[in-house]
């Protein structure tokens, strides 16, 4: 029988998602802890790679199992016996054909940046001492909307066909986190809480859900949807069917380029490849986009499901 898990995690101490020799991952982790519990070698396959550092909130993967399975238990036994940074969110049973990478219609992802010095945040956010025009990084962003070629913002030496993307929605946004006495929150962003006008209409808004993540609320401010460049907090949000490896973080570093006013609004726009732009194109260089963020702020925020 096949079986649906969706769970969360922190990105540190991992070397990414995937199984590699010698290097400890989250894959690796769960399919040790599942064999363990049904006493037989389980394989995990989850909805896509995640870089070294990065976290994931409402991660999904499948599995599959020879005999049927009390979730409920399962679920509980499963958070015993995993690091503390992984934790099992659900188990149910999937369709027999329910595969968590190829059926996804949808991923999103969220980059948390601060502006000042804050202990708190540091873990879970990035800190840049730049003054930064968020209004013209908003403009850049919009610009990713579409169906484009993102071999600019992919890492060198992959194996991927195409670089072919359609972004549904790419924009910054100012947010006010909260302090609980377990710890700084930078977990609960609604998926829609964006201003309206950096939203793409590549794809049918559907599907939006919250981001949930540690211990209490993130409040998105009123802020000005033209851009606040006095906001000390502010979160990065892209959603697309498909990402190419490393290309948030790239993505999010040439956008600091254009809020610094180190790169102008054409610069960011030739980076934006039209669809059917050959692999070999002189444009298609990674080296002429900005560099990349550090993945600790990163996460994987959302996935989704033709049937959700």
């Amino acid at each position: 029988m096949r079986y649906k898990i969706t769970l969360s995690y922190s990105g540190a101490g991992f070397f990414g998602w995937q199984v590699q020799p010698d290097r400890l991952s989250v894959q690796e982790v769960l399919e040790k802890g599942l064999s363990t519990l049904l006493r037989t070698a389980v394989s995990v396959t989850g909805a896509g790679r995640t870089d070294t550092g990065v976290n994931a909130i409402g991660y999904v993967a499948h599995f599959d199992a020879p005999d049927p399975v009390d979730c409920t238990q399962l679920c509980y036994k499963l958070n015993a016996i995993l690091p503390r940074s992984v934790v099992a969110l659900d188990i149910c049973p999937a369709p027999d054909g329910f595969h968590a990478r190829f059926d996804a219609s949808q991923r999103e992802y969220t980059y948390f940046l601060h502006t000042v010095k804050d202990p708190f945040a540091s873990s879970y956010s990035y800190q840049c001492g730049y003054r930064l025009d968020f209004e013209a990084m908003n403009r850049a962003a919009g610009l990713l909307a579409g169906r484009h070629g993102f071999s600019c913002f992919e890492k060198l030496g992959t194996d991927t066909k195409t670089s072919v993307c359609t972004v549904r929605e790419a924009f910054w946004h100012p947010y006010t986190p909260i302090l609980t006495p377990r710890s700084i929150n930078l977990g609960r962003v609604s998926r829609s809480s964006g201003p309206a006008e950096y939203r793409g209409d590549a794809v049918p808004d559907e599907g939006l859900h919250g981001l949930t993540g540690y211990g209490g609320d993130v409040v998105p401010t009123g802020g000005s949807r033209d851009g606040n460049t006095d906001g000390e907090y502010w979160y990065f949000r892209i959603s697309a069917d498909r990402f190419l490896r490393n290309m948030v973080r790239a993505v999010v570093g040439t956008l600091l380029e254009v809020g610094r006013g180190r790169r102008d609004m054409d610069s960011f726009a030739a980076l934006i490849l039209p669809p059917d732009t050959p692999a070999d194109a002189d444009g298609c260089r990674r080296s002429l986009a900005g560099e990349s963020v550090p993945g600790h702020a990163l996460f994987l925020s959302g996935v989704d499901y033709p049937e959700e």
